[in-house]
């Protein structure tokens, strides 16, 4: 009995496998909507066997549920992030927790209502289904975790296994399958007080279906895939925000303290962080540059041209210095048409040179690629020289600017020099 009931756990992995595997495979031909439609849709079979179902194999009593179908749905979930990437693979696993603590919210309020029995003195057995309830939802958390997890280990694994990608497979599979028996067995025992050996047994079993899975998608992989195109080489803390909605959480962040039109920083960011940045560089005795660069007669490109022309001109000015900074340069929109400038580490010498590559940047592109030239003109202050405080900076640099914009514009100025 026990090698016939294994033989069809056998049979009952490789029937799940191919069919998930086919599912997979034909995504871009009928959407990847119907494999994650089935990899979800056996969620409350798998907790109904887990629960009720076990069979005698030669190293213990198991749940058909645990073995081939949860096993399988998380290796499963695991493929899709390898053959795609973590923003399609959180749907599933975001999908599967909300629609499972709907189930159970659903049935509790079902719980209410007054039955009429119709089919021969049948009546619901909420008892039964508050025990089911009670399982789902906590199988439904440890999947959540497993799910994160597996992948996270994946990725991690990769920078000690490189391109074995079946010994990756392999051990994420283990160790996080290792933690879900446990994880479900605490809760199998408090609901219906399952014996110790049941955790063994199911345990034994799902590092069975491990290697099952592992071999199968290994044989998948010599006679109708290339391992070459599942290699994957992803930052694990970009994995790790996309999976946790963290990198939306950051767009929201980047985009509060963005001005919208320009993308640069904002006036508000600009009061907030600039005293603290030059407080850093005077500490560690490092030059720091301030410029403040002005769009020339951006009134009359309004007046002439409309504020949408007006608008387009800000946006193309502010990509243009954008594209030229260097990693320790903080860019701000201080005003309709200004914006600030901070250098780090930058000398005044320094500072002119990047003003005046600026100042020629803006006018070479805008002339070929906007309706009308546009020209810029910068005044430039440094610290200590100039100042101990973003008050002093600010200051000398506008007087700057207002000596280049009376000398005719299009110009940079800064202490002691004039372009």
């Amino acid at each position: 009995m026990a090698t016939s009931n294994a033989l069809l756990l056998f049979a009952q992995a490789a029937v799940y496998f191919t069919v998930m595997m086919s599912l997979l495979r034909a995504r871009k031909a009928i959407g990847i909507g119907v494999f994650m439609c089935a990899l979800g849709v056996m969620h409350f079979l798998e907790t109904y066997l887990a629960s009720v179902f076990y069979i005698q194999l030669p190293f213990g009593i198991v749940s058909p549920g645990s073995t081939v179908l949860f096993s399988g749905k998380l290796l499963m979930i695991l493929l899709l992030y390898i053959r795609e990437d973590a923003l399609v693979v959180r749907q599933p696993i975001y999908g599967l927790l909300i629609g499972n603590f709907l189930i159970v919210g659903l049935v509790m309020i079902l719980r209410y209502h007054d039955t009429v029995n119709v089919t021969n003195g049948n009546s619901p057995d909420f008892a039964f289904i508050d025990e089911m309830g009670l399982l789902m939802v906590w199988g439904t958390v440890l999947l959540f975790l497993d799910s994160i997890l597996i992948i996270v280990l994946y990725e991690r694994l990769g920078d000690w296994l490189g391109r074995h990608l079946g010994l990756r497979f392999l051990i994420c599979g283990a160790v996080v399958l290792t933690f879900d028996q446990a994880g479900f067995f605490l809760a199998l025992h408090y609901v219906s007080g399952a014996p110790g050996h049941v955790f063994f047994g199911g345990w034994a079993a799902k590092m069975v279906a491990t290697v099952v899975y592992t071999v199968l998608f290994v044989l998948y992989l010599k006679y109708f895939d290339t391992e070459k195109g599942w290699l994957t080489n992803r930052p694990l803390k970009d994995v790790f925000q996309v999976l946790t909605y963290r990198e939306r959480y950051q767009q929201l962040l980047e985009a509060s303290i963005r001005d919208h039109l320009t993308g640069a920083l904002d006036r508000s960011q600009y009061d907030q962080n600039a005293p603290g940045i030059l407080e850093r560089n005077l500490l560690a005795e490092r030059p720091l540059s301030l410029l403040v660069i002005d769009i020339d007669h951006f009134k009359q490109v309004n007046d002439r041209l409309g504020h949408q022309a007006g608008d387009e001109v800000l946006k193309t000015v502010s990509r243009l210095l954008t594209d030229n900074l260097r990693s320790d340069d903080h860019l701000y929109r201080v005003g309709g048409e200004e914006f600030v400038l901070m250098c780090e580490k930058l000398p005044v010498d320094g500072a002119l040179s990047l003003a005046e590559r600026l100042r020629k940047t803006i006018e070479r592109f805008t002339k070929v690629y906007l309706p009308e030239k546009v020209t810029v003109s910068v005044g430039v202050a440094s610290a200590p020289v100039d100042g101990h405080t973003v008050e002093d900076l600010f200051r000398t640099a506008d007087q700057r600017l207002y000596e280049a914009k009376e000398a005719g514009r299009n110009r940079v100025i800064g202490p002691g020099a004039a372009a």
